[in-house]
């Protein structure tokens, strides 16, 4: 699988990566063995890059992760994780974690300052039992922007000097934002949630020209916008952006998966293709929950997209004028 190199660092990551929220229980139960069945199947994919965080399932995807990586060969693969909620144990009182279907054996606490981010660091190597963190990411800022700029940069470029994570940048949807973080620092990376998918080209407005400019690496995840593009041919009960996908979304994604089907690829297969082909796109991360997800996901990975079809998508009105695209 292709690697490719994240902004002016030296860290490399596989084109298509390991999303390890599902594994925290996101929406529903992941059991232990099908935790590590679906890791396994990553890593005989060829997926070398893992991303996590300590909000999955209260800890619950760093220590899957973690027992996934420990076992091999330092060098093989790209870990990241993510800072600005500290978790606090406390009694689960028999209650679940938000929506994590988890016990509630900790609770959040929203810190972004330099002393949160260090504990914060210590304690996923702690759970995953890991030497090192290679990609470090401020996690789900928009709501504490200012805090995580002035604050969580500074902690996160000074790990970065001290060589205890290799890559820093910032995991959030909003485009505006992750734009300023782009422009008024030196990050190397930024994960954009759901902000350029084939629903959603809102990214090319700001970010991705800002990323362009400044050689910052985006990697692009909830490329399926949380479901609805998921399936080869989108259902009435599919989800966009978390919430029930509204009719006019829902029609937009058929007509979609009808240019893909009469290009004999499916509306999956091209959902991970699409954002591999503006320049600053380093790779595609995408949760999964089972091994046969993973398989299904990898070989629609691998699947060669017909430069035809996305001249039908343009002649449908189907994508924006300014994503490139082959040919």
């Amino acid at each position: 699988m292709r690697r490719n190199r994240l902004g002016k660092s030296d860290v490399h990551v596989t084109e298509l990566g390991f999303g390890g929220g599902p594994l925290g229980g996101l929406f529903e139960a992941v059991d232990d063995d099908t935790a590590a069945r679906a890791l396994e199947a990553a890593w005989d994919s060829g997926i070398r890059y893992f991303d996590t965080s300590p909000h999955y399932g209260i800890g619950q995807s760093e220590r899957r992760v973690g027992a996934l990586l420990r076992g091999r060969p330092r060098d093989a693969w790209t870990l990241s994780t993510k800072v600005g909620r500290v978790l606090v144990p406390q009694d689960d009182a028999g209650r679940k974690d938000e929506a994590f279907e988890v016990a509630a054996t900790h609770r959040r606490v929203w810190d972004f300052t330099r002393d949160g981010v260090l504990r914060s660091v210590e304690d996923s190597l702690t759970r995953m039992g890991v030497d090192r963190i290679d990609v470090l990411y401020l996690h789900d800022a928009e709501e504490h922007f200012e805090d995580a700029l002035r604050d969580g940069y500074p902690a996160l470029a000074e790990l970065r000097a001290q060589g205890t994570v290799g890559a820093i940048g910032a995991g959030m949807y909003h485009t505006g934002k992750l734009t300023r973080l782009v422009e008024e620092t030196d990050v190397d990376v930024v994960m954009l949630s759901g902000r350029y998918t084939l629903l959603d080209h809102s990214a090319l407005d700001d970010l991705l020209p800002a990323c362009e400019a400044r050689g910052v690496s985006v990697l692009a995840a909830s490329v399926f916008n949380s479901g609805v593009l998921a399936t080869p041919r989108p259902s009435d009960g599919a989800t966009y952006d978390y919430e029930p996908a509204g009719p006019r979304t829902l029609e937009h994604a058929r007509r979609l998966a009808a240019v893909c089907e009469a290009h004999g690829v499916t509306l999956p297969a091209v959902a991970m293709d699409f954002p591999l082909h503006h320049p600053v796109v380093a790779g595609v991360v995408v949760g999964m929950r089972s091994a046969e997800e993973v398989r299904r996901n990898a070989e629609a990975y691998g699947r060669t997209v017909p430069a035809g079809l996305w001249a039908g998508l343009r002649g449908e009105g189907l994508l924006d004028a300014r994503a490139p695209l082959p040919g």
